[in-house]
């Protein structure tokens, strides 16, 4: 992935929608998520054709279950060859250990979902601070949270622990369906490592220059 902060949500999207998407934009981001929908209608057999096309791939499952049953998901997911794949993290220590210990000698790094961007309210943050600071402890890479929380998770498990961040929404786009937004720049400046956008870029009239205008204002924000 390198330097390119931006994944790509292919959520909402047919296997077809979503392979022209991925040739269309290639390399230039990050990766390419895969969620709960598409992998589902489409399951295993989508990923192996999306990583064939040479992009990385962020398979975002959200795993929460007993350890055992986790652990067993996570092995034939690592096996899928993505580059990230998450569990919710409120699965507690321990199912989060067993995935840490079954990803094996894959190079699939482990992120731990806090709490949905969906929710809002009060007792939000402590809440994800809490559930970062277990994912460090069962041996995740990274969690996935807001910009709202990045840099407190950075301070508290270091600057290598991952945060990706969703629920991005460029200057002028609907909030949609999330609570805790923010826009590129704002997720830049927190300390977000990676910025998972969706809908600002798969349902613009141009998908390839929405892109480069939130390309260009992640570079703004950098400055």
């Amino acid at each position: 992935m390198g330097k390119k902060r931006v994944v790509v949500a292919l959520d909402g999207l047919s296997d077809r929608q979503a392979l022209a998407l991925a040739e269309r934009l290639g390399k230039r981001v990050g990766a390419y998520k895969v969620g709960l929908e598409l992998f589902t209608r489409f399951g295993p057999a989508f990923v192996r054709r999306l990583r064939k096309r040479g992009p990385d791939v962020f398979l975002d499952l959200k795993y929460h279950d007993i350890p055992a049953t986790v652990s067993r998901a996570v092995g034939a997911a690592c096996a899928l060859g993505p580059s990230l794949l998450t569990v919710h993290a409120s699965g507690g220590l321990e199912m989060m250990r067993a995935a840490a210990e079954a990803r094996g000698k894959s190079r699939t790094r482990l992120l731990g979902v806090t709490v949905l961007t969906s929710e809002g309210g009060r007792g939000v943050s402590p809440r994800v601070l809490k559930r970062a600071g277990l994912a460090r402890e069962a041996g995740l890479d990274g969690v996935v949270a807001s910009a709202r929380e990045a840099e407190r998770i950075k301070s508290l498990c270091g600057k290598e622990f991952l945060v990706i961040v969703p629920g991005i929404r460029p200057a002028g786009h609907s909030r949609d369906d999330q609570a805790r937004t923010a826009t590129p720049a704002e997720a830049i400046r927190a300390g977000a490592d990676l910025l998972v956008i969706g809908r600002p870029i798969t349902r613009a009239a141009d998908p390839l220059e929405a892109l480069r205008a939130i390309e260009r204002e992640i570079r703004d924000a950098k400055r």
